[in-house]
């Protein structure tokens, strides 16, 4: 369970020596379940069990002759879908979760076009690392959702040769940082295809997953490589926000015929959002390429994407409440990225501040100041400002963690400055 209450821990803090598999706490969805724990033992409500085996918990591990004497459905076989179709609850009226966007999106496509499929670690039977592919196992069965074994340059070639030949697939990374070892398949076979081949073999792949930081995962698991991919010719980069970008951008990408990288945000999926009854539809689609105004300004522009939108929002608050008017851009579409709608801020603006939580050196703001100096110098009343992560690997340290990545205050304090409203000791501690 990713989100819940806790009802009651169960082992002391500090024990030392607890067995693999003993319970150390109960968690349950509602706060009104939590009393009917208090009296909870373990050890009387479940009889003494054998000893943890994988197989245990993934059937569909065992050996093919096991899981035949067992009962359990050949998930190798091309037999038609299970009759089992998952519906998932209705949202409250008008909101949405990103999770739950994302997940509709998918099912959406998968039912409007049977070319397209699923692919990824424990996207099937575990229903997806963070529950984006919930139910569609259930409703599509093994030919359209597939497992893979870890192996990210496998299964992602495989993806790749799958397009080349017509299918759409959409391949889920457990997290960006594992993509690293695709990268081949991912730059060198899916973005220079179309080109290399002179028009002639379209990729019509999305690669999707969480990107940018985490929570306590530490540098392997917390990086953003929205710039590393936006640098690629041939690729298509996307960042979602809210729940209404994460499902138009989706579906726009499965229906788009060349490679797309779709960068989500792990702490953004339990986010639930507002939506208009338009992104309901199952034609809702949002345009490639084209960047959303969240609050219109006069006085500074602040550029983001993904999980940063928020932050820039909350600072365009809190600006607003000294007399600064920020606009606020989404940009969502990295690669196309919305140059006229950037430019024709900084024009009505002045000063413009772009913010990420990756590295500073090459990043997305790099091009967006570049962009700004070379088509908007003229109507620059300040330097370009850029907030970024800082430049080291995230440390797994809780209050190094919250140190390396910018803050709703750092927004402020830098569009502070840009509106030459900031005081000497704050341009001094900066």
């Amino acid at each position: 369970m990713e989100e819940g209450y806790l009802a009651r821990i169960l082992v002391a803090e500090g024990t030392e020596g607890i067995p693999v598999g003993k319970p150390v706490a109960v968690m349950c969805d509602s706060a009104a379940d939590i009393p009917a724990f208090a009296a909870y033992s373990p050890d009387a409500a479940t009889p003494a069990a054998e000893p943890a085996r994988a197989v245990v918990e993934r059937p569909d591990m065992r050996a093919i002759g096991e899981q035949k004497k067992a009962g359990i459905p050949d998930r190798t076989s091309r037999a038609p879908p299970p009759e089992t179709v998952f519906i998932a609850a209705a949202p409250p009226a008008g909101h949405l979760t990103v999770r739950d966007a994302l997940n509709g999106a998918l099912s959406e496509e998968m039912s409007r076009d049977d070319t397209v499929f699923v692919m990824g670690e424990e996207v099937g039977e575990y229903q997806g690392a963070y529950k984006i592919t919930k139910g569609l196992l259930q409703k599509f069965g093994p030919t359209r959702v597939y497992d893979t074994p870890i192996t990210e340059a496998g299964f992602t070639g495989i993806g790749v040769g799958a397009a080349f030949m017509g299918l759409k697939p959409v391949v889920e990374f457990m997290t960006w940082n594992f993509a690293m070892q695709s990268i081949d398949h991912v730059v060198n076979s899916a973005a220079k295809t179309l080109y290399m081949s002179a028009g002639a073999i379209s990729v019509p792949i999305v690669f999707r997953g969480p990107n940018g930081a985490a929570a306590g995962v530490a540098a392997q698991h917390s990086q953003c490589f929205a710039a590393w991919y936006m640098s690629v010719p041939g690729l298509k980069v996307l960042a979602p926000y809210d729940a209404e970008d994460a499902r138009g951008l989706l579906k726009a990408a499965i229906r788009d015929p060349d490679p797309v990288i779709f960068l989500e945000n792990e702490l953004l999926y339990g986010q639930e959002f507002p939506v208009s009854a338009e992104a309901l539809d199952p034609d809702f689609v949002l345009p490639l390429g084209k960047a959303k105004v969240m609050r219109p300004g006069t006085d500074v522009t602040l550029v983001s994407f993904s999980k940063m939108v928020g932050a820039c929002l909350k600072a365009a608050e809190q600006l607003a409440a000294q007399g600064i008017n920020a606009e606020v851009i989404n940009l969502r579409s990295l690669r196309p990225l919305d140059k006229e709608t950037i430019l024709a801020s900084v024009r009505k603006t002045s000063r413009l501040v772009s913010v990420e939580e990756g590295w500073p050196a090459c990043g997305v703001g790099s091009e967006i100041a570049a962009l700004a100096g070379e088509e908007a110098f003229d109507y620059l009343d300040a330097p370009v400002e850029r907030v970024t992560g800082v430049d080291v690997p995230m440390p797994y340290a809780e209050k190094l963690e919250k140190a390396a990545l910018p803050t709703v205050d750092d927004i402020v304090r830098v569009a502070q400055r840009a509106c030459y409203r900031s005081t000497s000791a704050q341009r001094a501690a900066a």
